[in-house]
């Protein structure tokens, strides 16, 4: 939505913003949610069907008269053929302020739980096109530039070798994903990650086999059990035994969507740990994984 945004600015385009102000009952929407268009475009929703589409047509007549603001309460009955059998109440009107939308969407988009994406590989890519669909902070790392390809919108991709100030720096609450080209680099990096009692998400590619070699590794630099329990890996494993990436893929997106998007318990102590694994060629993880 806001790269959306920011290019409507830029090319002078009138928005019309719909609103749901109201919900009663079962309805494809939550107070609060809101979708954006100009005279041909749209981006997000305030929940399809016919709902929508009314809303949407009395948007643009709105920007092509230049009337004022309007609401509409709309049972979600028969009436419309959409029997959800609630009622929403949605406010529409013109954007008079395109830079405090934008102000309003950043600050939205900056609370969004982030996620590191350490990888760029088949794998990588197919995750990357997968989760930037989710409302995630998406941050997307590897030291490869080449491998990147097209970069998701919305995507914030990052060439280097340095992985250790983005696992430390991570705001509390977020995740990691490790699927990088190296073994060893894949032990490092998950390590720094199960260091902090604070992520919500911890992920590694990987068979049951990698992950008893692992664990082995992370106990010997005393790393505690029960951070090692919180290792998911394999990753996405639902049952399905299909190796493509796009598949794979598919699987971790819900995964992650079940984990970091849904109401779950608190995570732990926002205070970070310091990592104790620092040097790529730490030789404890080079002689177990070799």
């Amino acid at each position: 939505m806001l790269t959306d945004v920011l290019r409507w600015r830029r090319d002078g385009q009138d928005i019309v913003r719909l609103t749901v102000i109201r919900a009663r009952g079962s309805t494809p929407r939550e107070e609060g949610a809101f979708m954006l268009l100009t005279r041909t475009e749209q981006t997000g929703t305030i929940g399809g069907g016919r709902l929508e589409w009314d809303c949407m047509a009395e948007g643009r007549a709105l920007l092509a008269s230049g009337g004022a603001l309007v609401e509409r309460h709309i049972p979600l009955g028969p009436a419309i053929n959409q029997c959800c059998g609630g009622a929403v109440t949605v406010r529409i009107e013109r954007v008079q302020d395109a830079e405090a939308l934008e102000a309003e969407i950043r600050a939205e988009w900056e609370r969004l739980p982030q996620l590191l994406l350490f990888g760029a590989g088949h794998v990588g890519r197919a995750l990357a096109r997968s989760l930037a669909l989710l409302p995630l902070r998406l941050v997307w790392i590897d030291a490869r530039e080449e491998e990147f390809g097209i970069v998701p919108p919305g995507v914030e991709a990052y060439v280097t070798e340095q992985w250790e100030p983005l696992v430390q720096g991570a705001p509390a609450g977020s995740g990691v994903l490790v699927l990088t080209q190296s073994h060893t680099l894949d032990a490092l990096i998950t390590g720094a990650a199960l260091e902090r009692e604070d992520l919500r998400y911890v992920g590694m590619i990987g068979s049951r086999t990698k992950r008893k070699r692992f664990e082995s590794a992370f106990r010997q630099i005393d790393i505690p059990q029960e951070r090692i329990d919180r290792l998911v890996c394999p990753i996405g494993d639902f049952g399905i035994r299909d190796k493509r990436p796009e598949v794979i893929a598919t699987f971790v997106t819900a995964e992650i969507a079940t984990r970091m998007l849904c109401e779950t318990d608190s995570v732990a102590s926002p205070e970070f740990s310091e990592p104790v694994i620092s040097d790529i060629a730490d030789v404890t993880f080079a002689s177990i994984l070799s």
